[in-house]
């Protein structure tokens, strides 16, 4: 039986599993999916799916069942922008290959149900995933890794298929999750390290004897290092609950700043507490302002960010970018439509700012960033009148 060059083959006593090395936006991959399948015949094809992900590969509209408001009340704007963002960069390099992302996990679906094999969904839940990753993450490295993602949008870069194909080779994959390594280890580990676990331990508790596994290239080295290790996958689907200290660490600069203004109300001579309140209002009302305009948003939704920037500071729970991102939605109103242009519209600049649904979530985490940067000077400024 001939396989493809990326099907690597793992025999066990009584089990053998074709594992299908595959590009996410690649047609040879597509391909070797089908003649894998169509050639061994399996009692079970397992995809790297979960529920979540495999009712979205075969629900084209979910785009639109998304609603702005909750997002920005729920404070998922960041989170729904990363999703976006990843969604975005596939997209881009799969169009210019005349692929959709995820058609090779689609094939791999197809291509079970005719053959009668079971189809196994191995991959953890996606959002265990984001959020472990997400909370690994510092605010700062979070604007970072989406504005990695969607810093292509506005490049016409030029991939080939030959180009893509070379990136599935064993060793260029194992070059490529070194660097990754080191330049992102806080979003290595729950992204592809544990997710290498949980693949494989889940694979080998698919039934059947005989089993085609069709998983992203960049998981194959690692899953075979973890193969008969066993894994908890109870353990790894759990996001870690947040550190008692970080809902404290949210209220200590409020904490400071009324203190402060406290004590130059009492021990300092007079005017200092107007002085002191200037220092704290006017870096809050000016960075909001200026991040929010920038986001290109409504006159009067910038007029918001600079009333509420000094206000929202003082109080964690609620903050600018939810105020000003809900005043924006009033404003420019989604619609069910702008929710299923997301996919596409997303995948360049242009189009980020023209669909209202993104821009509404620009314009909130502008303002999020514009108001923490105008905290942190105005905090300093404030210390500095004591």
């Amino acid at each position: 039986m001939e396989l493809g060059p990326n099907v690597t083959v793992l025999q066990d006593d009584d089990c053998t599993t074709y594992l299908v090395g595959t590009a996410h936006i690649s047609e040879k991959s597509v391909r070797e999916v089908r003649e894998t399948i169509e050639a061994v015949r399996p009692d079970s094809v397992c995809v790297e799916l979960c529920k979540t992900r495999y009712q979205a590969i075969l629900d084209e509209n979910r785009w639109k069942k998304l609603d702005i408001f909750q997002i920005l009340k729920q404070k998922k704007v960041l989170f729904v922008l990363a999703n976006l963002a990843l969604a975005a960069y596939q997209r881009r390099l799969g169009e210019k290959l005349g692929v959709k992302p995820g058609a090779e996990l689609k094939e791999a679906i197809d291509a079970a149900n005719d053959m009668g094999s079971e189809i196994v969904l191995v991959d953890r839940d996606i959002q265990a995933t984001l959020k472990r990753t997400w909370s690994n993450l510092s605010l700062w490295n979070r604007l970072k890794l989406i504005s990695g993602l969607f810093g292509g949008a506005g490049e016409e870069e030029e991939i080939t298929e030959e180009e893509l194909e070379k990136l599935k080779d064993r060793d260029n994959i194992s070059e490529m999750m070194k660097e990754f390594a080191k330049e992102l280890p806080q979003i290595k580990e729950p992204l592809i390290d544990e997710r290498d676990q949980f693949l494989i331990s889940a694979i080998e508790d698919a039934p059947g004897s005989v089993k085609v596994a069709v998983v992203g290239a960049g998981h194959v080295e690692g899953m075979i290092a973890n193969r008969g290790v066993g894994a908890d996958r109870n353990a790894l689907s759990v996001i870690p609950p947040r550190s008692v200290w970080v809902p404290l660490l949210k209220w200590l600069i409020p904490s400071l700043i009324l203190i402060a203004f406290y004590w130059g109300y009492q021990n300092k001579p007079e005017g200092t507490l107007a002085q002191l309140i200037q220092a704290w209002v006017i870096p809050n009302a000016i960075g909001a302002a200026v991040l929010t305009a920038i986001a290109g948003a409504k006159p009067l939704s910038v007029i918001v960010a600079t009333i509420a920037s000094p206000i929202t500071s003082l109080n964690p729970t609620i903050g600018a970018g939810m105020v000003v991102g809900l005043v924006e939605a009033w404003l420019r109103k989604p619609t069910v439509e702008d929710a299923e242009k997301l996919g596409t519209d997303v995948t360049t600049l242009r189009g980020m700012y023209r669909n209202p649904f993104s821009r509404v979530l620009i314009v909130a985490t502008l303002a999020t960033l514009g108001s923490a940067l105008g905290a942190w000077i105005g905090m300093s400024l404030v210390f500095t009148h004591l």
